[in-house]
């Protein structure tokens, strides 16, 4: 038969009180009746149940992990991939568990993330973005359960969210190609609507106008960060009038997508048509010719947030969101090696 608290404590000759203070670490006890307890629970081999740690504490020890969005990311994207391995890292080693939410049936069932985090009793929630946000991811953020987004700008009363700095980013990108007199630049995006885009585009032209380089619109498409979308983004570039002579993608996976269609039409990169990508995923090495990127600082991406969101369960309510740095990896697909 299982132990319970009460049988370690009429063991102890305590209160069950006094022997859940000493499992959850709390102070006041002396240091002869804590080691008595805790003898006997070494000897027993007793294991505190989790309901009922959970309500001394005050705390699960669970964190929430939501790939929001209609279109999200899902768990195979390279980018996201090392981003969240490394939040559940830092996570295990703070001493949490993660438990993934799905959203699969989430239209058809009217479902809401804040009842299931009140019902696991979740301490917090990371949320990872997505396409076409639900409605439902901001009555959570607005709730007293902490947040953290990744690429997701979040207020609320215990939110935070943490980003690469991605107007830098893109500005980046156009500078390397100005610094090699590329002139003509064309960009591929994700969707329009998403806050990621949105950043990456306004860097993309806000440098552009720095430089005094004009805009063609018929040489920007957007897509779905996928590879597919950046086939079909770059093919439509390939039908305008005349061809950019460089294209800044706003992820490896749409350059892969671009290059294809670049190679499809009989042209090469970097000898026609230039290729920079976003995100330095694995794949970048590997492609012919290996892809020029901006790499994201994934482990820092996902340590921050889990540090972040430790410090909001513990009663941290003033956190900032936190840009990081990029790095611009320049490689074969943009036909320089070194900076002039």
């Amino acid at each position: 038969m299982s132990l319970t608290i009460r049988d370690i404590a009429q063991m102890a000759g305590v209160s069950p009180a006094t022997v859940s203070k000493i499992i959850n670490n709390y102070g006041g006890i002396s240091e002869n009746t804590k080691k008595k307890v805790l003898d006997i629970i070494i000897q027993t081999g007793y294991q505190p149940n989790f309901s009922a740690k959970s309500l001394a504490t005050k705390k699960s020890n669970l964190i929430g992990l939501i790939y929001a969005g209609k279109i999200n990311v899902e768990f195979t994207h390279p980018f996201f991939i090392d981003v969240v391995t490394s939040f559940k890292r830092n996570m295990g080693l703070l001493g949490y568990d993660i438990l993934m939410f799905s959203n699969e049936h989430f239209y058809q069932d009217n479902g809401s993330y804040l009842a299931r985090c009140k019902h696991f009793h979740v301490d917090g929630c990371l949320i990872i973005t997505g396409e076409e946000i639900e409605d439902a991811i901001y009555e959570l953020v607005d709730s007293d359960i902490p947040c953290i987004g990744i690429d997701l700008e979040i207020q609320g009363p215990r939110s935070s969210y943490v980003m690469t700095d991605n107007i830098n980013l893109s500005s980046k990108v156009i500078q390397h190609f100005y610094l090699h007199s590329i002139r003509d630049i064309g960009f591929i995006g994700g969707s329009p609507e998403s806050a990621i885009t949105k950043l990456r585009e306004k860097g993309f032209k806000d440098t552009m106008n720095q430089f005094g380089l004009h805009v063609k619109e018929e040489w920007v498409q957007y897509g779905d960060f996928h590879e597919e979308s950046g086939y079909v983004a770059m093919k439509k570039i390939l039908e305008a009038t005349t061809l950019p002579q460089a294209i800044y993608a706003a992820s490896d996976m749409m350059a892969f997508g671009a290059l294809r269609a670049i190679k499809e039409a009989g042209l090469k990169v970097p000898e026609d048509i230039r290729l920079i990508g976003c995100d330095d995923i694995d794949a970048c090495r590997y492609s012919d010719p290996q892809l020029t990127t901006v790499r994201q600082d994934k482990e820092r991406l996902g340590k921050l947030a889990a540090h972040m969101l430790n410090d909001l369960t513990n009663g941290t309510t003033d956190l900032k969101p936190v840009f990081i740095d990029s790095e611009l990896i320049v490689r074969e697909s943009c036909g320089s090696l070194t900076l002039k």
